[in-house]
């Protein structure tokens, strides 16, 4: 522990004791406490480290005028204290332990009402609670009576916290060799909840006493059963929070005692689920299903189950069979039954026989249907049965009653409903259920429901459905229908585009696509593209880039295509709209288009084709927006685009060599963007930016450094951005002809590097405001160092062998981010600062004044060495700042003890004259 934390912390606990005192913030004591916390996991003792705590937690329990969040904080330090052994011995023998958490004395000082008091006291005996002996403690005090009446407590919060301490008591009362938590077995090895979620420690502790072990489990178990059947509807709250807690017991809890929980509660299950309280569906579902075993049945379990699984009210029959679903419950008869049950809406409204004939969900049907008339009820019970039938498409072929391509034909009867397509019904459904018209009008033009379908749809096309080819023609018609309402939602329009990209993967070749459904779909998508809202503009944009990149499986005779090509007839078409939509009011729409331009020309550049005068000008509009658009998101989009033309176009294998006019023009935009990029207002224009230079340092040192990364180069960091290699570049110097040859490369690379003005954003990036920017501008700036200039080359030979590579320099302007370059260097912004020399030089590096260099008006420029400037720069120093958080010097313990003093020393002298108010850190 720090030496200066130590020596305040006696200070510290005498404010805290004074109850007069004022804290800097609220959450002080919870920072405190953390602190404490991650020293006590670190292996340290509290108490050998901080004596002074024990006289602290001593003065404020025997003082009831202690402020409550004080109290609270005591309880919780000494539970913390207390989990480990020998701070518990010492505890016990200065009689803290039972004068801290004796509920009385907090009872009779009036305390006990503040449920800051009492969420103190429950997490101070939870965090304890790691060893036998502070196990014989609770049970000896008798605490668990007070225990088990805070789980209906009046604060949600003290319940809550009740309710985890009750299931970590329990669940430590089993024995090393039990399940769950404690090392056998769990029986749903695949479900969200883990024992970290109730217990601290992994694994069982064995009581001292089995008696005790014994008697805490009657203890609780009893009152479980009590406590699961409200005696009146006010109640219901309590039966709820004592389901969660038994379905966490049951999921975490080792064989002996989930047997022991389920002969006690069954009975009060029983009950319960006969009782019918439609608000405890779900939580019944969750004990039933965390309680039945596929290996060994109850029967009684199982009769619940199959009750669940047949209640009269739809709505909790929905909810039982998803719960069903959603746990992963693997009985065939209970899973089927399940499939049915959400079915059955779906089976209803549509007309189709999902469920075949002689249904076991027959004997619903009618108080389904009756539930569908309901507006509310029926949009409700509609998308729950719509977000399951992917999954349900997905199982055992004996648990569906019907095949998973009828599934997609109700989803897409269904589509047609709410378009208004009633025709779409079957006569049957007509002629056989009374009311039919009003299930009709509830689902009609309803944009959740067809948000739902449209969702359900575009999963369905993972679904194993023969006969695929069949359903994508329905599937475009439908999807068309849909992109022509004038009516449509722009959600409905963009789930829509989702929905056709989705199914445009799963063709097998052009001869599913007619020659009317290309017209069909250019025609919308032009439509759409002048649509006067801007979120169905941004759709349609987004859609034409997503078909760019969707390949379409051909047969063996057929040329392979993208989807835009088989859809839409190729870049011919979609070139245009999206260049029309670079001129888009709005920033958003500017942004898709231009990341759906690279998408739809990425394929083009793969090949090494030349550049047409199209492509040109959209460079061209590109270099517009980054110099001249008002918003982030558009910018951002053209640094992005460079960077996949650049990677494309440069990196692709085999090597297709791009002609002059591409590499002109490629150079002639790299700068460009370079300069434009690194000077950006948005940081995150400025990151991307800094990216590209990555990518041609890649490219500039791929012969040097072999067939790995320049980037892999950088050193190694724990700083997520800095998970990178140790390795480096060192020149070879066997022969004198070789190391000239290494020379020569290096500076025509390096040179390269300085003119398309790599090092100047570089240098920019790294004394940019934005810490994320410099971060990455001083890592590319260390691997480049070690690249052209390593510090390991101490070699007389070696530095000889660098020295025509040292000579190339880069220029400094006068004024923006040169300036904190210099001042860095120590170079002098005026000439009339300088000596009368010509060349100075700073640690050692040449400065060179340029009296032509620089634009009109920016000062005086100065051309210095890379190499040196990279050397003087102190760039491992400042990589290991830019590494830490922005907060680091206040984020601290000491810091937060500083705070609590000067705010305590605030508060004891009133007469500070006005504005002379304590600014706490933001720890």
């Amino acid at each position: 522990m720090d030496r200066e934390c130590v020596s305040l912390l006696p200070r510290v606990c005498e404010v805290l004791a004074d109850s007069g005192s004022s804290l800097p913030d609220d959450t002080s004591l919870e920072k405190l406490l953390d602190w404490f916390t991650a020293r006590t996991e670190a292996g340290a003792s509290l108490l050998e480290t901080c004596p002074c705590l024990l006289q602290f937690v001593s003065t404020v329990v025997n003082d009831t005028a202690s402020d409550p969040g004080v109290l609270s904080f005591t309880l919780k330090l000494t539970g913390l204290v207390a989990a480990d052994e020998d701070g518990f011995k010492v505890l016990q023998e200065c009689s803290l332990l039972d004068r801290v958490f004796n509920l009385q004395h907090w009872q009779e000082a009036g305390l006990w009402e503040d449920p800051c008091l009492r969420i103190g006291w429950i997490q101070g005996l939870r965090t304890m609670l790691q060893h036998p002996k502070a196990l014989s403690f609770f049970v000896q005090a008798e605490f668990i009576e007070p225990l088990l009446q805070l789980q209906t407590d009046t604060s949600l919060f003290v319940a809550s916290a009740a309710n985890q301490m009750l299931a970590k008591v329990l669940l430590f009362c089993q024995p090393v060799s039990s399940g769950g938590c404690n090392g056998v077995d769990k029986k749903e090895k695949n479900h969200s909840r883990t024992c970290a979620s109730i217990t601290d420690t992994e694994t069982g502790v064995t009581m001292e006493t089995n008696q005790d072990s014994t008697a805490m489990v009657m203890t609780i178990s009893e009152y479980l059963k009590k406590s699961l059947v409200p005696k009146e509807n006010t109640q219901l709250h309590q039966s709820l929070q004592i389901l969660k807690l038994l379905a966490l017991l049951l999921d975490q809890s080792g064989r002996p005692l989930r047997d022991k929980l389920l002969q006690t509660v069954v009975d009060s299950l029983e009950e319960l689920v006969t009782a019918d309280y439609s608000q405890l569906t779900l939580p019944l579902m969750d004990v039933l299903l965390a309680a039945y075993s596929t290996d060994e049945p109850d029967q009684r379990l199982t009769r619940l189950l199959s009750f669940m699984l047949n209640m009269k009210k739809p709505a909790d029959l929905i909810r039982a069979a998803t719960a069903s679903l959603r746990r992963g419950h693997h009985d065939r008869v209970h899973t089927a039954q399940s499939v049915r049950i959400l079915l059955l809406p779906l089976d209803i409204i549509t007309g189709l026989t999902l469920l075949g004939t002689n249904s076991a969900a027959d004997e619903h049907r009618c108080s389904m249907v009756q539930q569908l008339k309901s507006k509310t009820s029926c949009i409700s019970l509609i998308c729950v049965c719509l977000t399951n039938t992917p999954q349900i498409t997905l199982m055992d072929r004996d648990c569906l009653p019907c095949p998973p391509g009828l599934i997609v034909t109700a989803v897409l009867s269904l589509l047609r409903l709410c378009s208004g397509d009633s025709s779409s019904s079957s006569s049957s459904f007509s002629s056989s259920s009374a009311g039919s018209s009003e299930v009709f009008r509830n689902v009609i033009g309803n944009g959740k429901v067809q948000k739902c379908a449209l969702e359900a749809l575009t999963a369905l096309s993972s679904s194993p459905v023969s006969g695929a080819e069949v359903k994508l023609i329905e599937v475009f018609t439908l999807l068309l229908q849909y992109l022509n309402n004038p009516d449509s939602d722009p959600t409905v329009l963009h789930k829509s585009y989702q929905a056709l990209v989705k199914w445009m993967s799963v063709c097998t070749g052009r001869s599913s696509i007619t020659e009317q459904l290309r017209r069909d779909v250019l025609q919308v998508v032009r439509k759409r593209a002048c649509d006067m809202r801007w979120e169905v503009r941004d759709s349609t944009v987004e859609f034409l880039g997503h078909l760019a990149v969707v390949p379409v499986y051909q047969t063996a005779a057929e040329k392979a295509c993208d989807a835009s090509e088989a859809l839409l007839g190729g870049r011919c078409c979609t070139i245009p709209l999206l260049q029309e939509a670079l001129q888009d009011p709005e920033s958003y729409v500017r942004a898709s288009a231009i990341s759906a331009l690279a998408q739809t020309l990425s394929h083009s550049w793969q090949q090494g084709a030349a550049l047409s005068p199209e492509q040109t000008e959209i460079v061209t509009r590109l270099l517009e927006i980054l110099s001249q658009d008002t918003e982030g998101f558009a910018r951002r989009a053209v640094v992005r685009f460079i960077i996949a033309w650049f990677s494309s176009r440069c990196s692709h294998s085999p090597p297709s060599p791009p002609t002059s006019s591409d590499c002109s023009l490629l150079l002639q935009s790299v700068r460009s963007i370079l300069s434009h990029g690194s000077a950006d207002l948005d940081w995150e224009v400025k990151v991307h930016t800094l990216e590209l230079a990555e990518l041609l340092l890649d490219e500039a040192f791929s012969g040097h450094c072999g067939d790995r990364k320049f980037s892999d180069s950088r050193p190694a960091h724990p700083h997520p951005y800095a998970v990178i290699s140790n390795q480096t570049y060192t020149p070879h110097t066997h022969t004198d002809t070789h190391a000239q040859d290494v020379e020569s490369d290096l500076v025509g690379v390096l040179n390269n590097l300085v003119e398309q003005g790599v090092i100047s954003a570089l240098l920019s990036g790294l004394v940019d405001c934005d810490r994320p920017v410099g971060l990455k501008a001083c890592q590319l700036l260390i691997a480049l160092r070690e690249t052209i200039c390593p510090l390991s080359l101490g070699a007389l030979d070696a530095t000889a062998a660098m020295a025509t590579v040292a000579r190339v320099s880069c220029e400094l302007p006068g004024r923006g981010w040169a300036q904190e370059i210099r001042k860095m260097l120590g170079v002098q912004n005026r000439p009339e600062e300088a000596d009368s020399t010509a060349q100075r030089s700073f640690n050692g590096a040449d400065v060179v004044d340029c009296e032509d260099c620089g634009e009109a008006g920016e000062g005086h420029a100065v051309c210095v060495s890379v190499c040196d400037v990279l050397r003087s720069l102190g760039l491992d120093e400042r990589l290991d700042i830019l590494t830490q958080s922005s907060d680091h010097v206040h984020n601290s313990p000491l810091s937060l003890l500083q705070d609590i003093l000067t705010a305590s020393a605030a508060h004891t002298h009133p007469d500070r004259q006005a504005g002379q108010e304590v600014i706490v850190d933001c720890y």
